[in-house]
């Protein structure tokens, strides 16, 4: 017995052991321990109280730190943009060179486009060109072609694109009677559908856009010279209608943006320009002269002469349309040159300067062509601070350079 009693503790070191165990078990937190932690001493008021703070904050952000006068206008700019917030060139340094853009130029194989990329690259841009070819030509920009900042699009724009860009100059459409009434449908898709989708491109990324109208919006002008203001006077139902009421309508479209999407927009209104790489046989007048003088053929002059247009060489074009892309101010700007020919004038010049015995032929008159057209440019040379340098006699013989040779080699 006595051992026994002895014998029995040896065995107490585990019964003393189980209670721990289960305490063990116990000092492990489940969902309910949870729940009571957050109720007991008002800690979820405290959570809640801590969310609504932080909710708040984040949806007054916006109001709290806007300290213009301005702020109750909702901020229209798109999340990421991908334009370059920078001054405009007005007032910088003579020689300050903006920093380099990406930039789009449809149409830009044609005539004037061509020149304005030699510009955009010359001054650092890297350039997309988007064009159909209709008028445009490779030959323009093929100088450009192994230049890692220049890229070349076989695109119409009368279909959406997509790219990532800071600038867009909307060049496209045919721009002589001849080219755009070829088809004259396809000319009004162009001047609309195709500036609804550069408009939405400019507008999805953020892009500064360039609209390059045209003086023909003026139509036959009941005032001379024109001015911006002046509404002009346009047979809606004419031969030329698809062309000038087409520009008319991609300048309300560009002006509709602008007020209800906030698209950065310019309006350039171009008159007559000439200059190298115009098509040969384009219909314009300048064009036509010089090619039919080279070629030896009579110069066809349409009516009496006697309608006046001016005439602006390339350069100082491309001029006006940077000075007006980099500015302040919207526009329309007229850009052009006030000096005023008749086209007896023009006819004289020309022989001037290629051949002396070459004849005049007269034909009937088109229709709906202006009888006259001079530019204002008063608005120009006070907000943009441009007005054209090159005079008729100083840029017709480089136009005749260019004409030469590329008829030498037809």
């Amino acid at each position: 017995m006595k051992q026994l009693h002895k014998s029995s503790p040896t065995h107490a070191p585990a019964a003393a052991h189980a209670p721990a165990s289960k305490a063990s078990k116990a000092s492990r937190p489940g969902p309910r321990s949870w729940v009571g932690y957050l109720l007991r001493e008002q800690r979820l008021l405290f959570v809640l109280l801590g969310a609504l703070i932080a909710s708040s904050f984040f949806l007054l952000r916006p109001y709290l730190f806007s300290l213009s006068p301005s702020s109750h206008v909702p901020d229209r700019r798109p999340l990421f943009s991908f334009a370059s917030h920078t001054s405009s060139a007005s007032g910088v340094p003579p020689g300050f060179r903006p920093p380099p853009r990406r930039v789009v130029v449809t149409g830009g194989a044609g005539f004037v486009g061509s020149h304005l990329v030699d510009r955009l690259l010359e001054q650092g841009d890297s350039v997309i060109v988007v064009d159909n070819f209709f008028t445009g030509r490779k030959d323009n920009v093929a100088h450009h072609l192994r230049n890692p900042r220049f890229e070349l699009l076989r695109h119409d724009v009368v279909e959406p694109i997509l790219l990532e860009v800071d600038r867009i100059y909307h060049l496209a459409c045919p721009a002589s009677p001849v080219h755009y009434k070829y088809n004259p449908i396809k000319t009004i898709k162009t001047n609309v559908m195709g500036t609804l989708n550069m408009l939405g491109l400019a507008k999805r990324i953020g892009a500064r856009f360039l609209l390059t109208s045209t003086s023909e919006v003026y139509g036959d002008p009941l005032e001379h010279p024109q001015k911006e203001t002046y509404w002009g006077h346009v047979n809606p139902i004419g031969v030329r209608s698809c062309y000038d009421e087409g520009k008319r309508t991609a300048e309300t479209l560009t002006m509709d943006y602008h007020r209800g999407g906030g698209v950065e927009v310019r309006i350039a209104r171009i008159f007559n320009t000439y200059g190298p790489r115009m098509c040969l046989d384009d219909g314009r007048v300048v064009s036509n002269f010089v090619a039919q003088a080279l070629r030896r053929q009579p110069m066809t002059v349409y009516g009496d002469g006697k309608q006046t247009r001016s005439f602006q060489y390339v350069s100082d074009l491309v001029a006006g349309l940077m000075a007006l892309m980099e500015g302040d101010h919207i526009g329309p700007f007229n850009l052009g040159n006030p000096g005023e020919f008749t086209m007896l004038e023009l006819a004289q010049v020309v022989k001037e300067t290629i051949d002396p015995m070459a004849t005049i032929e007269f034909k009937p008159n088109t229709a709906d062509d202006p009888h006259k057209r001079k530019p204002d440019i008063t608005k120009a040379k006070h907000l943009l601070r441009w007005e054209p340098k090159v005079s008729l006699r100083e840029g017709l013989p480089l136009m005749v350079k260019d004409f030469r040779q590329r008829i030498l080699d037809e």
